[in-house]
């Protein structure tokens, strides 16, 4: 009988380690299957993050490049003007100019040209300074 009763105790423990070892592989299926789950879920939020970004990104991208164009523009905007006066003398300095051309008898296109004068400053500057006139003297 004690035989016995090894060998139900063998056999229990037999059993139990079966039983044991059953229960691990099924509590690590299920824990596996789970961080598997977790695993797709969290690649999914990440990649649908980055398609936001790369949306995001692809805007910013085209907001930059009409940006680049408007500063473009303004400054050709901006040279321009600065193109046009760089020829013409400052104001004061300008007339200065005009008056001695005009006693050299200079002609009013040629203040126009020279000096950045618009025509009938070019004609009041010529008539002011400029030489006399033959016609104006005989009818005085």
């Amino acid at each position: 009988m004690a035989v016995m009763n090894l060998s139900n105790i063998e056999f229990f423990l037999i059993l139990g380690r079966a039983v044991f070892l059953v229960f691990s592989f099924a509590l690590a299926a299920v824990t596996f299957t789970g961080w598997r789950r977790a695993t797709r879920r969290q690649t999914e939020e990440v990649m649908a993050q980055n398609r936001a970004l790369l949306e995001q990104l692809t805007d910013l991208g085209s907001r930059l490049a009409s940006t680049d164009q408007r500063v473009a523009q303004l400054a050709e905007r901006l040279e321009q003007p600065q193109s046009r006066t760089a020829s013409v003398p400052p104001g004061p300095q300008g007339y200065q100019i005009a008056i001695r051309l005009a006693r050299g008898g200079a002609s009013a296109e040629e203040l126009v040209s020279g000096c950045g004068l618009t025509r009938s400053e070019a004609e009041l500057v010529r008539r002011l300074h400029g030489p006399p006139r033959p016609e104006l003297r005989q009818a005085s």
